[in-house]
């Protein structure tokens, strides 16, 4: 049976209720899915999951640089996500304030690694963005993509 991750870092506790959101989406999708803080993930963990969603808050239009960590060390494992389900999520303090840009930069070590990336026709495109504490609508939008991965690894894992 397929398994997820959902891999975050977060000061404010923005970011992590997020990433709680997005793994209860994928559980209750029939999803079995982990979620925990990056100090608490190997790079070699990620090896053993069939999709793996990592949130950042937005520092300076970048991930965090522990999720950076994380994945400049799976250098050594380069190729081995190949065919994986990826998916990002960020927090940040303002509007325009490098969201899109750290989504971005966490999809495109994903992209790199060969992971499969589903963009949103609906809401956040490219993945859940919360301007600070999140509201309503951001839970929906990590509702809605707990379900959308859940639902991709279901048909990938088959």
């Amino acid at each position: 049976m397929a398994k997820a991750i959902v891999v975050y870092y977060s000061r404010s506790g923005n970011t992590k209720k997020m990433a709680e959101i997005i793994a209860k989406a994928m559980n209750e999708s029939d999803l079995p899915t982990e979620c925990k803080s990056v100090d608490k993930v190997k790079p070699e963990d990620l090896l053993g999951f069939d999709a793996i969603v990592v949130g950042s808050p937005t520092y300076y239009g970048h991930m965090a640089s522990p999720l950076k960590q994380l994945f400049d060390e799976l250098v050594s494992s380069h190729g081995q996500l190949d065919g994986k389900v990826g998916a990002a999520f960020t927090s940040a303090a303002n509007i325009g304030g490098g969201n899109e840009t750290t989504i971005m930069g966490i999809i495109e070590a994903m992209l790199i690694s060969g992971m499969v990336v589903q963009g949103d026709p609906e809401g956040d495109h490219y993945g859940p963005v919360s301007i600070g504490k999140p509201d309503q609508r951001v839970e929906q939008q990590c509702a809605r993509r707990g379900q959308r991965i859940a639902e991709l690894t279901r048909k990938l894992t088959v």
